[in-house]
């Protein structure tokens, strides 16, 4: 059965981004949480979680938690701040070329589906060398999902039904992107 390893950024005394009420830790747990229980109950796979509390993890444990499973895909989980609006992808810099590229399209194409149906932008497909995308041993993407200092994303990301939607999404992306 694969193992779908997802990543909830921050967590405990690392709260990530905070603005609008919201913090970055709170919501991507939630977000994580959900991914799991949708991959779990519609899918043959085993999703588990680098944290599924507000705890901090390393960046380096998250990955070597991942590589010691032999997960078969990594997905990172974020929100922006720091002025801009909208949803990016990110892999390692020079794997676009890869499965892990492969995968950053179909997950990234069905996001930016969803995103497009709010009105909300899509920032593109980048590059990065983040630790959680450099370290692990499998094909692995970082999702940011809106900024949390932008009134309008953040009046999404304050809303349990697209909360929801959006797991639904990526969920349904990385289904896609593993050919579940």
């Amino acid at each position: 059965m694969p193992i779908v390893m997802i990543d909830p950024g921050h967590g405990g005394n690392d709260p990530g981004a905070v603005a609008n009420g919201l913090q970055e830790k709170d919501l991507t747990l939630e977000i994580g949480l959900l991914v799991q229980q949708f991959l779990e109950e519609r899918y043959v796979v085993d999703a588990r979680l680098t944290r599924e509390s507000d705890v901090y993890a390393g960046l380096s444990q998250r990955a070597d938690t991942a590589n010691a499973l032999g997960a078969g895909y990594f997905v990172s989980l974020h929100h922006n701040a720091g002025g801009g609006t909208g949803f990016e992808s990110f892999v390692y810099p020079g794997t676009r070329e890869t499965e892990t590229g492969r995968r950053q399209d179909v997950l990234h194409d069905e996001l930016a589906r969803f995103f497009a149906g709010y009105g909300l932008s899509d920032r593109g497909k980048k590059e990065a060398n983040f630790a959680v995308l450099r370290e692990t041993a499998m094909p692995a993407v970082l999702l940011e999902n809106l900024f949390l200092d932008h009134p309008t994303d953040a009046a999404y990301l304050k809303d349990s039904n697209f909360i929801r939607s959006l797991a639904d999404a990526i969920t349904t992306g990385i289904a896609r992107a593993m050919n579940l």
